[in-house]
């Protein structure tokens, strides 16, 4: 038997290679906070205009952002709250963002769901809070209507009259509903 194979998991069952390989994960997540925490305090010397991400009371691992819909575009002047929540294997692996703000676009289906490739297939272990936030921002005004989650905001895109309308309609029906979402 090979030196650096646990006898205890020698056995060549799928199961037991599976305890292994969690065997190896780390039971504490210092790592993780660690990176965290690194980019809360980037966030706050961050000057970035219209971007901001903070812990949700003690709970590193789940934040409140809030986005302003970038200037010369339909969601100028509008404000955004997104909630992030970080998985025990960030930055490996994406976090869950939502839109807590309901916001119509083509590309947020209607409980906040966001499509964007970083968050899903093109996640990377370089991404942090500060780009996550700087490409939702980004999403607002240049859309995907390849890859549409809401299909009315999708086929109103290209009338931006009609598009605006709707926006603000939906927005201001939200911040009315839940004025502590906004």
């Amino acid at each position: 038997m090979a030196q650096n194979i646990n006898p205890f998991y020698s056995s060549p069952s799928a199961n037991s290679k599976a305890r292994e390989e969690k065997q190896n994960i780390p039971k504490d997540n210092h790592a993780v906070s660690k990176r965290l925490q690194k980019e809360l305090m980037v966030l706050m010397m961050c000057t970035e205009k219209g971007v901001s991400a903070f812990p949700d009371g003690e709970n590193l691992f789940k934040w409140i952002g809030t986005i302003t819909g970038p200037r010369d575009t339909v969601y100028a002047g509008l404000t955004y709250k997104l909630t992030l929540e970080f998985p025990h294997s960030y930055p490996y692996s994406a976090p869950v963002v939502r839109f807590v703000t309901s916001c119509f676009h083509p590309n947020v289906d209607p409980v906040g769901n966001i499509c964007l490739d970083i968050l899903k297939d093109k996640w990377s272990a370089l991404y942090d809070v500060r780009t996550i936030l700087l490409s939702i921002q980004s999403l607002l005004g240049e859309p995907n209507n390849d890859s549409p989650l809401n299909l009315l905001a999708a086929e109103l895109w290209n009338d931006q009259t009609k598009y605006k309308k709707q926006l603000l309609q939906e927005y201001h029906k939200d911040v009315d509903r839940n004025p502590q979402d906004s």
